[in-house]
């Protein structure tokens, strides 16, 4: 057969197509992905699951006119192919290349930029709204979302408010039972009945929110998605259209094991075998959280975890596959999660509430009002913090000691390494005082045995690293790791401190260490303004110390997609930028 995808470079080109091409065309879309995420990584069951519904989408609708928002956006790969980025593709995920989600300056096809989960019928709806007073009523809009972002509480809300207006909203539900693990609570027992024929139509909920539900309809089956879209495109006001997918769909790797297939990494395109990544360190940071917390819950009976629709990125699945009474998912509902950890934690449990830093943002109200204001001790472990590589700027972990720094009577813990902190939580794990939030990064430990005995570490200690005569580096977390490298020429000219507590800090001791220095070095893998570097600074000023003050850490700007290597390097925090600025400033 004669290859179509090479004919395929906007969606106009599929409008002369037959439905017989179609399904070619996807087929090779299929491969196509196959062939540059096995080599490149990536998210790849999530775009594999949609191939067959993007074809439809763009040969009915007229986009960009008509506006298509996809929700989360990893499973927007085809449609990225499909919107004149398919000779780019391979420059997915990678520095000055496509990034891998949906981003407004890439593309007018994307009609929204999405990382985070459940925000698209919001989005789709605004710009139906802003249609209606345009009198732009030919125009349509998509938002396309999953079955586990949709029971999020924001997209609810944007359910709630679209079906008391007449906006031109097609709202459809990818629905694969799977979001990057499986999904959970009650709307996924609802939908599986659906599915299923066993929930009657009058018991409809989307209907009962004043939507015309259209479904289940098979979300692989061309013909049957093309018919349905092209009724609803003629028609106004909210519409939902319910289609059950495969995730991972057209590899069996993939469709067979979901879960380790969403972003499996580099692996062998014609087989699926998963290939062995030579470079990697000993355990993930996760792992360590994820094991100790679980050692921890088995001795301890008190102690209670729980995460946002994570159990495996943050690996708290250990805890769940063993003790599943106290260690739950609450699916993506970080502001949900957060309260509930306040609600449990008053009961008297030692409460460990798992999640990423850039999903921690989602629910800041709730740290403020429902945790910190209350001064209850639930523990957030924020995985993820620092910068995270190819995700890129809606995934960095690089905001929160900066919008933690701001909260009242939260503790902010970045331990140095995977032993200090294993030992962090150990010492945590009957605290019954106050809110503490403790930070790690993204990768692998560079530490082998780290799984030592337990001991109580005193948290606030300021720990000396190195010794040193006239500057002094302040560093915070496992950058510190960096700093001791960029700092191997030196003998005797820079101490090192570390701060395994970056708030609250003691400003008589820190006085007293600045005493005798004439240059003052932070460094912290977050935002410079209000973070570690900042609190420092105002100690400074507030004594009037007469000292030189360099802050490094990430600058003013969203930091885009790139290895990490590449990030730090951007920002500074790499080995090699250091070690220039501190041989500059001995002047070697």
């Amino acid at each position: 057969m004669t290859p179509i995808l090479p004919t395929i470079q906007f969606p106009s080109d599929l409008k002369s197509k037959t439905l017989e091409q179609l399904q070619q065309l996807a087929d090779e879309i299929r491969r196509f992905i196959i062939d540059v995420v096995s080599v490149n990584g990536g998210h790849l069951g999530a775009s594999l699951g949609v191939v067959e519904l993007t074809i439809a989408l763009h040969y009915v609708f007229d986009t960009p006119i008509d506006k298509l928002v996809w929700d989360v956006g990893h499973q927007a790969y085809v449609h990225k192919i499909l919107t004149g980025r398919k000779a780019d593709f391979e420059t997915n995920r990678q520095k000055n290349g496509l990034s891998g989600f949906p981003k407004i300056s890439e593309s007018e096809y994307d009609a929204f930029g999405v990382g985070h989960s459940s925000t698209s019928i919001s989005a789709a709806l605004g710009m139906a709204i802003a249609s209606k007073l345009k009198n732009e009523d030919d125009i349509q809009h998509i938002a396309v979302i999953g079955d586990a972002s949709i029971a999020s509480g924001m997209a609810f809300e944007a359910l709630n408010h679209a079906g008391v207006t007449n906006a031109n909203l097609i709202v459809v539900l990818n629905d694969n039972a799977i979001g990057i693990d499986p999904s959970v609570g009650a709307l996924k027992s609802y939908l599986m009945q659906v599915k299923q024929g066993e929930n009657p139509k009058s018991n409809n909920m989307i209907k009962s929110l004043n939507f015309k539900y259209v479904g289940p309809v098979d979300g692989h089956d061309l013909k049957a998605l093309i018919h349905e879209l092209q009724r609803l495109k003629v028609k106004s006001g909210p519409q939902f259209l319910h289609i059950t997918t495969t995730k991972g769909k057209g590899l069996k790797q993939a469709e067979e094991n979901q879960v380790l297939y969403h972003a499996p990494g580099k692996f062998d395109k014609i087989t699926g075998d998963l290939l062995e990544n030579n470079t990697q360190k000993f355990t993930k940071y996760q792992d360590v959280f994820g094991l100790t917390l679980l050692e921890l819950a088995q001795q301890n009976s008190k102690i209670f975890a729980i995460t946002p629709a994570m159990p495996t990125g943050s690996s708290l699945k250990y805890m769940m596959d063993e003790i599943p009474e106290r260690a739950i998912d609450v699916g993506i509902a970080e502001q949900h999660a957060v309260t509930l950890a306040a609600g449990i934690s008053l009961s008297g449990f030692t409460v460990f509430c798992a999640i990423y830093s850039t999903f921690l943002q989602r629910a800041y109200d709730q740290l403020i009002h429902d945790v910190a204001l209350q001064n209850i001790p639930v523990i957030f472990c924020i995985d993820r913090a620092g910068l995270v590589g190819e995700d890129g700027a809606t995934h960095q972990g690089v905001f929160d000691i900066a919008y933690l720094q701001a909260i009242p009577n939260l503790t902010i813990l970045a331990p140095k390494d995977a032993v200090e902190l294993r030992q962090t939580l150990f010492t945590l794990q009957n605290n019954n005082s106050k809110p503490v939030a403790v930070r790690y990064p993204r990768g692998y430990s560079s530490v082998e045995n780290w799984k030592v005995l337990f001991k109580t570490v005193d948290l606030s200690k300021i720990q000396s690293i190195k010794k040193g005569k006239k500057a002094a580096v302040f560093s915070t977390g496992t950058i510190l790791e960096n700093v001791l490298e960029a700092l191997s020429f030196d003998t005797d000219y820079f101490a090192v401190h570390h701060f395994l507590q970056i708030k609250p800090l003691n400003e008589t001791e820190i006085v007293e260490l600045i005493k005798g220095f004439e240059t003052i070095i932070t460094v912290e893998e977050g935002v410079i303004k209000g973070g570690f570097g900042s609190v420092i600074n105002q100690i400074i000023l507030a004594n009037n110390i007469n000292v030189k003050v360099i802050n490094l850490g990430v600058p003013d700007v969203f930091i885009e997609h790139a290895t990490v290597n590449e990030q730090l390097k951007q920002c500074g925090l790499d080995v090699e930028s250091m070690q220039n600025l501190f041989k500059k400033i001995r002047n070697v």
